[in-house]
């Protein structure tokens, strides 16, 4: 599974490019493709859009100094809607009748398809394919004379999860869907107000957490404060489980809960529910793994220990150039610590299985490093459905739950056991009595099936195989 994006942005400070561009660098782990700058100097915008790492390019002095202003936002990019060129690399800007527009956002938005053939229909010229440029087009087509009620006009019409941080030569503005799937917080610097994907990226830079973004809320930044707005009915908050289980890094606070308390919870949980027969030591598919890998050696009095080695200068772009070197490629990225696995039971911790395929190479290796036995869980439950708001999923035929028993998964991966987290526990560990059927706290479709939004753009037979899994998880 691949991260989704992350967005930042900085109002009222003079260093606002070069705050923007260590904000990216904290969420760089969201996205790794591609990187974007937008500033703006009180006249002009000026912008910046790079494939690769953000230290890649805007740690260079040339770059940085073209960044001028006051006003910045940024965007790290994992291309989930629209291909991985540069066109489509955000913050997307154009000129519109009352100014200067730049807009990034992390999600996906569920009608982006729909919405676009209709713009094309009626003259519109789409530049890039990503969906994100669609809410450029709603926006300059607003018929409201104020900004803000014109951009409040393009949510009206969108569907799917996002989080919003736009620039205009005025405002910053952020804004959450209303289920708040996707996370947004307010922070501040020297007065300066800060919008950031996580509190880490507030951490950087030395700034101050104030608030997380509400679901359905639009917050309105300028020379004259902060306003917030609210367009959409009243509803409970539902945010995406997997920025608990994975996405954010362990150091964030999403809504209110630390990621590294909640992913040891979890860890203690799946002892208590799945603890595996016998076992000498607890081992975490590293870096994914560790914090659930303690809270399970906490919970069943194992010791931790780190089995496993993750090689963290692994490049993206190795060469691959035969079948014999490719199939070594989970060793550049993971080795077996031999002395520490030889002749133990090894329970083998991961925050999720999507494919297997990953995992059935990782079994391999700890038992030619001499284990004994191996037996893998999961401190998640397992992910059966695909997603449709921002994160990388396979279709639903390439996850291994959808298509295997708990048994046939555990013999294709190799392990002497298999064993995932219920849903109720991955909701324990979240601070609830259990998932609540009808009134979930937490968006949780790829393992439940049970999307919030409407999946308009899935349509045929696919719609038609979405729409039976919904009423068979319901």
């Amino acid at each position: 599974m691949h991260e989704e994006c992350g967005v930042f942005g900085v109002f009222g400070h003079g260093d606002a490019a070069a705050l923007t561009a260590l904000g990216m660098h904290a969420l760089q782990h969201r996205g790794q493709e591609a990187a974007g700058l937008v500033s703006f100097d009180g006249q002009h915008f000026h912008s910046e859009r790079r494939m690769g790492l953000v230290g890649d390019h805007f740690s260079k002095a040339s770059l940085m100094e073209r960044l001028s202003g006051v006003a910045a936002i940024g965007h790290v990019r994992y291309a989930t809607t629209g291909e991985t060129i540069l066109r489509n690399v955000q913050p997307l800007f154009a000129d519109l009748h009352g100014g200067g527009f730049a807009v990034c956002h992390n999600g996906n938005l569920t009608n982006a398809l729909t919405l676009r053939r209709q713009l094309i229909r009626e003259g519109a010229i789409c530049q890039s394919t990503s969906d994100t440029e669609v809410i450029l087009h709603l926006v300059a087509r607003a018929p409201q004379a104020r900004f803000v009620d014109k951009f409040i006009h393009a949510l009206r019409q969108i569907e799917g999860a996002y989080s919003l941080v736009a620039l205009t030569n005025k405002k910053l503005i952020g804004a959450r869907d209303p289920f708040g799937i996707r996370p947004l917080v307010l922070g501040e610097l020297d007065g300066a107000p800060i919008l950031a994907s996580e509190t880490c990226a507030l951490d950087i830079i030395g700034a101050s957490y104030v608030r997380d973004v509400e679901n359905g809320e639009v917050v309105v930044i300028s020379k004259d404060g902060i306003e917030s707005h609210r367009p959409f009915p009243a509803r409970r908050a539902r945010p995406c489980i997997f920025e608990y289980v994975y996405f954010a890094r362990p150091d964030s606070i999403v809504g209110g809960k630390s990621v590294y308390d909640v992913r040891k919870r979890m860890g203690q949980e799946l002892a208590r529910e799945a603890a595996a027969p016998g076992g000498d030591i607890v081992v975490p598919v590293p870096d994914s793994g560790v914090p659930a890998a303690i809270g399970y050696a906490q919970a069943s009095g194992l010791p931790f220990e780190l089995g496993l080695i993750r090689n963290h200068y692994v490049g993206r772009t190795f060469i691959e150039p035969t079948q014999s070197i490719r199939a070594l490629g989970v060793r550049l990225k993971h080795s077996a610590n031999r002395r520490e696995v030889e002749g133990k039971r090894v329970v083998l911790i991961d925050d999720s299985l999507v494919r297997g395929t990953t995992s059935e190479k990782i079994v391999r290796m700890v038992r030619e490093a001499g284990a004994s036995e191996v037996h893998m869980r999961i401190s998640s439950p397992p992910i059966r459905h695909p997603d449709y708001y921002g994160i990388d999923t396979p279709e639903q035929e390439k996850l291994l739950a959808a298509r295997m028993s708990l048994d046939e998964m555990c013999a294709f991966i190799g392990a002497d056991s298999l064993a995932f987290l219920s849903i109720d526990g991955i909701y324990r560990a979240m601070g609830h009595a259990g998932r609540n059927d009808h009134d979930p706290q937490y968006t949780d479709h790829c393992f439940t099936g049970d999307y919030p939004t409407p999946l308009t753009d899935l349509t045929g037979a696919e719609r038609s195989v979405q729409l039976s899994l919904l009423a068979e998880s319901a």
